[in-house]
C-alpha cells in the first residue's frame, strides 16, 4: 500500500503527549537551542519583542521564546496542539497567546510583529508563496522572519525519507513528501516577492557531510539524546536562515 505523503495527523496524535519526555515529538525541542543560536546572531535580544510562531505545535518554539522574554504568539492548524499548548502554558504560569489557523491566513492585522518564527514547517504547508506573503505582510517594516526547513536534493531524499523514516523510524513514516521541499534558491525568490531583503541563509547541518560523520552524529544522539549543529555552507539537506521585511 502506498504511503500518505505529508501526512500532518501524526502530530494531532501526538498532542496529547506533546510534552512527555519520551515522546516521538520530544526531539524537536531540543532543536531549539541550536536554532536560536543561529537567529541570536540577527537578534541578539528577545526582551519584549511581539514574536509569532508560526506552526508552533504544541509549544516547544513558544515556551523558549517566552524565557527569552518575548511576548509570544502561537498559531497551528492542529486544534489539538493548541490544546496541548495552552495547558502546559496555564499549567507554567507562562503568558502566551495561541490560536488555531494556518500560515496561509493569519488571523493577525498586517505590521503586528516584530519577529515571526517558522521552523520545521515550510516544507508541509499547501501554499509556500501565500504563506510567506501572509508573514510579509503581518511583519512591521524592518521586521525579522527567521525560518528553517528542508532542501530538495537527492542526499535529503536518502537522509531524510529513506534514512530517517524508512530504515531508522527516528521520523514517522509519511511525515515529509520529498516533492514539497524546497530549494534555497526557490525561497529566496518567494523572499524577494514577498518583499524580503538581507536574506541570509546558511547550511543547519546536523548530520556531517560523509558516512562516518553520519555515523558518528547518530550515536552521539543514541548516546546523549541532544542534537549537535554545524552551521555553513552544505544546505543539501537542511538549511536555515533569516529574512528582513523591507
Amino acid at each position: 500500500m502506498a504511503v500518505q505523503r505529508n501526512n500532518l495527523a501524526f502530530y494531532d496524535q501526538q498532542a496529547s503527549r506533546w510534552w512527555h519526555e519520551a515522546s516521538t515529538v520530544a526531539p524537536l525541542n531540543r532543536l531549539n537551542p541550536l536554532r536560536f543560536k543561529y537567529f541570536d546572531r540577527v537578534i541578539p535580544c528577545w526582551q519584549g519583542l511581539r514574536v509569532l510562531d508560526v506552526g508552533c505545535g504544541g509549544g516547544f518554539t513558544c515556551e523558549f521564546l517566552v524565557h527569552q522574554q518575548a511576548q509570544v504568539w502561537g498559531l497551528d492548524q492542529s486544534a489539538q496542539c493548541i490544546q496541548a499548548a495552552q495547558d502546559h502554558a496555564v499549567a507554567g504560569g507562562l503568558p502566551i497567546t495561541y490560536s488555531c489557523g494556518v500560515a496561509e491566513a493569519l488571523p493577525f492585522e498586517a505590521a503586528t510583529f516584530d519577529v515571526v518564527v517558522c521552523v520545521d514547517v515550510l516544507e508541509h504547508v499547501v501554499n509556500p508563496q501565500q504563506a510567506v506573503a501572509e508573514i510579509s505582510r503581518v511583519l512591521r517594516p524592518g521586521g525579522v522572519f527567521c525560518f528553517d526547513t528542508i532542501n530538495r536534493t537527492v542526499r535529503s531524499r536518502l537522509v531524510m525519507i529513506w534514512l530517517l523514516e524508512t530504515i531508522l523510524r527516528q521520523i514517522p513514516v509519511g511525515i515529509h513528501d520529498w516533492k514539497k521541499f524546497i530549494t534555497p534558491q526557490e525561497l529566496r525568490a518567494i523572499l524577494t516577492q514577498a518583499g524580503f531583503g538581507v536574506v541570509k541563509i546558511d547550511g543547519f547541518n546536523l548530520f556531517g557531510s560523509t558516512v562516518a560523520e553520519m555515523i558518528a552524529a547518530y550515536r552521539f544522539y543514541q548516546t546523549t539524546g541532544k542534537f549537535q549543529a554545524h552551521f555553513d555552507d552544505d544546505t543539501r539537506v537542511m538549511y536555515i536562515g533569516t529574512a528582513v521585511k523591507g
